[in-house]
């Protein structure tokens, strides 16, 4: 049993400062331009040491998402114009909520792209064992509780990988991978409507369908109409949010 054990480990105060803002940035909670209490004032507020501040401070530059301004101190950056490749994986794996409603639209955006291209690739080229799997994943659907919206949320990222799988192509599944907690995070949010859980299902079974059938022009509008969809609705949430 010992050596299938790691220590357990806690985010050092560094850490959870750089997850903190990354969060509160994210979601729109700072805007951008907005700038930030001093370093010391950041330190008594989170009862940290100065140090911790700066430090935490120079990583969320190096991210894109302050600046660190002479004589004038941190202020929220535009990370369109800043971010980096660490900012871009601090969004893929955000798991704390809703997003900026921007942020949010320009994500589902990216995954638009991919998708219904993945759908119509995945009628082309699936196999049986894709077929069969996909179809696993239908038949857990229909009895999953309503309720069991990790349960729910987890099935339907299922599905969609299976889909980049049956593609045939190497990098759609990793793609998927890659925003698998963000996925997951806005599924979430979004599956707790039953109302809704019954629609994507039945945009499964749609696509399973046109996949079966190797109608590639069906495939890729069910993927449209399944991302409008998912996209009307997170918008909606959104708003009554920020209402």
């Amino acid at each position: 049993m010992q050596e299938l054990l790691a220590p357990i480990q806690t985010p050092s105060l560094k850490d959870a400062f750089i997850e903190q803002f990354e969060a509160l940035i994210l979601s729109g909670q700072l805007k951008i331009g907005q700038k930030l209490p001093s370093e010391r004032e950041l330190a008594l507020q989170l009862n940290v040491s100065r140090p911790v501040v700066h430090n935490g401070l120079v990583d969320l530059e190096a991210k894109g998402l302050v600046t660190l301004k002479p004589r004038v101190g941190a202020v929220v950056a535009d990370y369109r114009r800043e971010g980096s490749l660490a900012l871009l994986n601090s969004l893929v794996t955000y798991q704390k909520g809703r997003l900026e409603s921007d942020l949010q639209t320009s994500l589902l955006d990216v995954r638009r792209l991919f998708e219904v291209e993945t759908a119509r690739l995945a009628a082309l080229s699936r196999e049986t064992a894709h077929l069969n799997a996909l179809q696993t994943v239908i038949e857990d659907e229909h009895t999953v509780r309503p309720k069991d919206v990790a349960r729910i949320a987890a099935l339907d990222f299922r599905f969609h990988h299976l889909l980049a799988l049956a593609s045939g192509n190497r990098v759609y599944p990793l793609l998927l991978n890659s925003f698998k907690q963000v996925y997951l995070n806005l599924a979430a949010q979004f599956f707790e409507d039953p109302a809704v859980v019954k629609t994507v299902q039945a945009f499964h079974r749609r696509m399973f369908v046109a996949v079966d059938r190797r109608d590639a022009d069906a495939a890729t509008a069910i993927m449209e109409q399944m991302l409008a969809h998912g996209a009307d609705h997170l918008q909606k949430i959104s708003a009554g949010h920020d209402g």
